[in-house]
């Protein structure tokens, strides 16, 4: 088992080692061969230069094939790597946090409050708040389901 450290935002780092890692940091982080983030990793594995120190704030298993790039000597990922998989985990976390607040909700009744409150708990997020969240689905939510005519404001004389 060949691990590398790699430096992405806390909250998605948290999110990753809630999500696959048992909620234990000291652990690194094995992600399973079926979903798409594995196999970014693993297309991005390249030689280690000389004197590449591994630091951040995620430490996760590399991809080991039967065929392909052996991981004892593909083991690093450069910086533009490390922002590839940064932005592929937080299309991850923004879309399973949107469409849980979707169902809970439309199907469940449950406020989106709650719900943003449960997420953070179920995957131990604490660098980041509950209303930045609410506030990003917010945001998410005008923008892609913009409103033909927004109603007017009509200001009470009283």
């Amino acid at each position: 088992m060949v691990t590398t450290k790699i430096d992405i935002k806390e909250h998605l780092a948290e999110f990753i080692v809630g999500k696959f890692g048992d909620h234990n940091k000291d652990i690194p982080v094995r992600f399973p061969d079926s979903i798409e983030l594995y196999h970014t990793i693993y297309d991005l594995l390249e030689k280690r230069p000389a004197n590449s120190i591994d630091r951040g704030n995620l430490e996760i298993v590399l991809p080991e094939r039967s065929q392909g790039k052996n991981p004892v000597t593909y083991n690093y990922l450069g910086i533009r790597s490390i922002k590839i998989i940064q932005k592929r985990i937080e299309t991850m976390f923004w879309a399973e946090l949107h469409e849980l607040l979707d169902h809970n909700k439309h199907m469940e009744g449950i406020e989106y409050a709650d719900t943003v409150h449960v997420f953070m708990c179920r995957y131990s997020i604490t660098s980041i708040t509950e209303d930045a969240l609410l506030k990003n689905y917010y945001r998410w939510r005008d923008k892609v389901r913009k409103k033909s005519k927004r109603r007017e404001y009509k200001k009470n004389a009283a």
